[in-house]
């Protein structure tokens, strides 16, 4: 990385980028839906659901005055965040709460920087999140995981062309947006079947009083809304 190559990176990542053609915005949704309609695609890209989710724990958690301790990220894309704090009140509600609506909003957060044309704003943004999880990953599956994904977008940032930027960019994107809203409807298919009891929808019923639906139910507003208001700025 000599200073001219970082020169460039860090004018890219402040200024825009043109639109990408129309065909190639389709194309990244096609790939993306993809990703997450078949099931045996669906058991491998989930992990970048995961590692949204937990992050989306780890934020609300350190946001809130908690102490985060660990992030465990598991081969079955189940994940687990340990943190320090009052084991109620609203600091446990905001941590419940964040991991299910983080992937849809950090789509949702995608797609407008897309918008704006701040494409490598966008893959640089995640490399920086990405990184900071890094840090309080706590096994080795959840550190492979993190890093192949960070990996993954910063060979594009960094080797791709403006082509192939835009293309991942649009394309990661349309995942966290679809993404978003799946783990919500298998969330409830399990609850029916009463194989999900320690939930985040039902740990927060325990926390708050209120009915776990009435948590699902949020959960899927906002992936529905994150979703609709994507779709609508990304084809915009």
């Amino acid at each position: 990385m000599d200073e001219r190559s970082l020169s460039e990176v860090w004018n890219n990542v402040l200024g825009t980028q043109p639109d990408p053609p129309r065909w190639l915005v389709l194309t990244a949704a096609v790939l993306a839906l993809i990703a997450v309609v078949p099931h045996a695609v669906w058991r491998i890209s989930r992990n970048v659901v995961t590692i949204a989710h937990e992050g989306g724990h780890a934020a609300a958690a350190v946001l809130s005055g908690r102490r985060l301790t660990g992030i465990r990220l598991h081969s079955d894309t189940s994940g687990v965040t340990v943190s320090k704090g009052k084991p109620y009140g609203p600091g446990m509600v905001a941590t419940g709460v964040a991991g299910y609506i983080t992937p849809s909003l950090l789509g949702l957060l995608g797609a407008g920087l897309l918008t704006a044309g701040r494409i490598t704003a966008m893959l640089w943004l995640a490399i920086v999140g990405l990184a900071a999880l890094l840090v309080m990953i706590r096994n080795f599956y959840g550190v492979l995981s993190v890093a192949v994904t960070g990996g993954l977008v910063f060979v594009v940032s960094w080797f791709g062309t403006p082509e192939v930027q835009a293309g991942f960019a649009y394309a990661f994107t349309w995942f966290l947006l679809l993404g978003g809203a799946r783990p919500v409807v298998e969330l409830q298919r399990l609850r029916r079947r009463g194989q999900a009891p320690h939930s985040d929808a039902d740990q927060l019923a325990r926390l708050t009083g209120l009915h776990p639906l009435l948590w699902v139910a949020l959960f899927a507003f906002v992936a529905l809304t994150c979703l609709l208001l994507g779709v609508r700025w990304l084809l915009n």
